[in-house]
């Protein structure tokens, strides 16, 4: 709610025309936008907003906004100056798709990672502008997208996750090398802004760190770096646990939706799980190997959890990707069942290959450079291309709770798509389930489910005759 609250009281843009009336949203014809933005520099207190001077000229009048005459030598001098830093600013890829739902562009240097908050309401970005922008994500289909903003101090953040009480985040430090935590505080002005901890984590790891993750549990914190070391902390910063993947190296690691489980992948030929076990008082007691999901025959490149993490997938250099049921009883030496096996033949040559399963675990996202592959997992198929998506290779790519869209980032801006798979996936399983149900209520209600997802389909112009 206090984000909600935040986001419905940020302002709308303002100008002032030269009779010194104001009115908001609507530009004046023939008029030029200066934002002349002056940054306090790198010692500024968390959470304090940019000195912004905006002003509306008028070049067809010769006059200033606030109806004085206009200085034509300074003017042309500003202008110079703007021309000046908008060559030197670096284009924004263009990128058009009719599934292409939205593109969230406030960030000024290149996302590394985002992250969905587990009520759904929000997705948290960072880049390395050494910011954090929280945004609202039922503003994705309106034409405005309002994001609140998180400064880090004397660094930049390359990884962020949310807490799950979506009250607070944590990042990775690109160059402190440590972890630290954002809260929300409420300001004196009666806003909200995030505020950094007094202290970051210690710094444990020798090798870069490549994925951070909380447990929904809230009862650990899990850090993955590029060699063989994965740590589980308490969330006051305390080592709970080390655990060595004798991988070569690490190349993928999360915390499982359920928050039991963490895995790690890396140079060998399969995905290692174990589960970090808690006393009935919540206090830690170990990490023991669950299982592992074994069948490529080269190094993985990364690997998903459905939401229900009863599902996995994997994607691996061998040029396939998997889809596993990991509902099974480890302690009883029951193994993952392997379900489908598809091609992917440009994860074979690729330095590095994204993965992303839906939530209900029918749709698989694979991005190999700047390019996104979705697949049905239960037939198999490839659906959906598309191409040059970013003007750098993908850095992070997930689908948001709902599963409706599929989010990636690789430059400045986040691009969300409608998940058309998605909703054929439900069609046929719906279609499926209809001519098995045995009660007239159980039909009413599939047959509601089937028809909404053949609106979402029609809608968008991929309903298939």
């Amino acid at each position: 709610m206090v984000l909600e609250e935040e986001f419905a009281r940020q302002p709308r843009k303002k100008y002032i025309p030269a009779n010194g009336n104001t009115q908001e949203g609507k530009e004046p014809p023939n008029s030029i936008w200066y934002d002349l933005s002056v940054r306090r520099g790198l010692l500024d207190k968390p959470g304090e907003k940019e000195a912004e001077d905006r002003l509306w000229l008028f070049p067809d009048s010769g006059q200033k906004a606030n109806g004085f005459p206009s200085n034509k030598s300074s003017g042309s001098k500003k202008q110079k100056q703007q021309q000046r830093i908008r060559k030197e600013k670096p284009q924004q890829h263009n990128f058009t798709h009719r599934l292409l739902a939205a593109a969230l562009k406030s960030h000024s240097g290149n996302i590394s990672c985002m992250d969905f908050s587990s009520n759904g309401k929000y997705l948290a970005t960072c880049a390395d502008d050494r910011t954090v922008r929280i945004w609202s994500t039922k503003d994705f289909l309106q034409r405005e997208h309002r994001s609140m903003r998180a400064n880090v101090e004397l660094d930049h953040a390359t990884l962020v996750r949310f807490s799950p009480d979506c009250r607070a985040f944590i990042v990775w430090l690109a160059n402190g090398d440590t972890l630290r935590v954002f809260k929300m505080t409420k300001r004196e002005d009666g806003g909200y802004t995030f505020t950094a901890t007094l202290e970051d984590f210690p710094k444990k790891h020798k090798a870069p760190v490549i994925d951070i993750g909380i447990a929904d549990t809230g009862k650990f914190i899990m850090t993955a770096s590029s060699d063989t070391t994965v740590l589980i902390w308490s969330l006051k910063g305390q080592v709970l646990s080390t655990i060595n993947t004798n991988q070569m190296n690490n190349t993928h690691a999360a915390v499982s939706p359920c928050g039991r489980f963490v895995a790690s992948c890396g140079f060998t030929p399969d995905v290692k799980v174990w589960e970090v076990c808690f006393g009935k008082k919540g206090e830690f007691q170990e990490v023991v190997r669950a299982f592992e999901l074994k069948g490529h025959s080269a190094a993985v490149h990364s690997f998903a959890f459905s939401n229900d993490s009863q599902r996995m997938a994997s994607v691996s250099k061998d040029g396939t990707w998997k889809l596993w049921d990991t509902d099974v009883e480890y302690k009883k030496q029951q193994d993952p069942y392997l379900l489908r096996t598809g091609r992917f033949e440009e994860a074979a040559g690729a330095a590095l290959c994204r993965l992303a399963l839906s939530p209900d675990a029918q749709v698989l996202a694979l991005a190999s450079g700047s390019s996104i592959h979705l697949y049905n997992t239960r037939r198999g198929e490839k659906e959906e291309c598309f191409e040059r998506v970013h003007g750098e290779c993908i850095a992070d790519l997930a689908f948001d709770i709902t599963g409706r869209f599929l989010a990636s980032c690789g430059d400045r801006a986040v691009r969300l798509f409608h998940n058309t798979p998605g909703h054929r996936a439900v069609v046929e399983e719906m279609q499926g389930l209809l001519k098995r149900a045995s009660n007239d209520s159980t039909r009413q209600r599939l047959q509601q489910q089937l028809t909404q997802a053949q609106e979402a389909l029609k809608s968008l112009g991929a309903l298939k005759k």
